[in-house]
C-alpha cells in the first residue's frame, strides 16, 4: 500500500481528484467506482471545478457506485442516487445512462446483487475504485465479519454505522437498517484503489489497518493483498500511526 500524507481534508480532496482526472486523461472511457458519504464530497467539488474550468470530458466515462440504502426511492434526498446527482453528476457532462448504482426492492432481493455483479463484469470491472473507511473498518457497507469472498448483496447495517449516518436523517428511526453493497471480492477486482481517510475519528482504524493482520473483523485489512492501493490520509487521520514507535509509516 502506498501512503500519501496530506495536510488536511482539502488537500486530500485535491490529490484524490487529481488521481481521478489523470485516470480519465489516460483512459477516457474509464470505469470509475465511486463512493458516497462525507469523505468524497470535497473530491467531487474539485472535479466539478476542473470540469467548469478545463472541460475535462466524462462523456465516455462509466461509473458504478459502491452501495445504496434498501427502502429509499431514487428521488429521496437521503438516497445515494440523489447524493450522486447533487454532488457530481448534475454538474459534469456524464450521460445519465453511464451512471450505475445498485438497487434492491427489499431486504430479500438476492437477484439485485447478482444483477449488479453481471453489470460490473460486462463493463470489465473498475479501472479505479474510490473508497472511504468506516470507524469500524468497513469498506462499502461491508461490516466487520463480512467474508472476504463476498459479492454484491444485501447487508444489515451495524448500530454504529447507522448512528454514524444518523446525522443525515431527521430521526434515528428513519435511518435504513439494510443496504445493498458491492462485495469485498468485487472491490478487490478493481485495477486501482484509492482509499481516502480524513479526521481524528479515523485515526484509530487507520492505525489498525497498518498494524493488524489481515482478518475479516477489519474488512479494510484485505486491501493489503491488493497490488495497487494508494491511501491518501490527512495529518489528523495519521496522528496515532505517527505516534507509534517503529511504525510501518516511518
Amino acid at each position: 500500500m502506498k501512503l500519501i500524507e496530506v495536510k488536511n481534508y482539502d488537500e486530500m480532496s485535491k490529490v484524490a481528484a487529481k488521481a481521478i482526472m489523470e485516470q480519465i486523461q489516460t483512459k477516457p472511457n474509464s470505469v470509475l467506482g465511486l463512493a458516497t458519504g462525507g469523505t468524497p464530497i470535497g473530491t467531487y467539488q474539485y472535479l466539478i471545478a476542473d470540469f467548469t474550468k478545463n472541460q475535462t470530458s466524462y462523456e465516455k466515462v462509466i461509473t458504478v457506485n459502491l452501495d445504496e440504502y434498501v427502502g429509499l426511492e431514487k428521488d429521496n434526498p437521503q438516497s445515494y442516487s440523489y447524493y450522486m446527482k447533487e454532488q457530481l453528476f448534475n454538474h459534469i457532462d456524464i450521460p445519465e445512462n453511464h451512471t450505475y448504482l445498485p438497487s434492491a426492492k427489499n431486504i430479500d432481493d438476492e437477484e439485485a446483487g447478482r444483477n449488479y455483479e453481471k453489470l460490473i463484469d460486462s463493463l470489465g470491472g473498475m479501472d479505479l475504485q474510490i473508497l472511504g473507511i468506516g470507524e469500524n473498518g468497513h469498506i462499502g457497507f461491508n461490516e466487520p465479519g463480512t467474508s472476504f469472498h463476498s459479492t454484491t448483496g444485501i447487508v444489515k447495517l451495524t448500530d454504529s454505522t447507522r448512528e454514524a449516518n444518523a446525522r443525515y436523517f431527521a430521526t434515528m428511526d428513519e435511518v435504513p437498517t439494510h443496504a445493498i453493497s458491492m462485495g469485498i471480492a468485487t472491490i478487490m477486482k478493481s485495477r486501482k484503489i484509492v482509499l481516502l481517510v480524513s479526521g481524528v475519528k479515523k485515526a484509530s482504524v487507520l492505525n489498525q489497518l497498518f498494524h493488524s493482520d489481515i482478518n475479516e473483523d477489519l474488512p479494510a485489512s484485505i486491501l493489503k493483498k491488493h497490488p495497487n492501493v494508494t491511501i491518501i490520509a490527512d495529518q489528523e487521520a495519521l496522528s496515532i500511526l505517527k505516534e507509534n514507535k517503529g511504525s510501518v509509516y516511518s
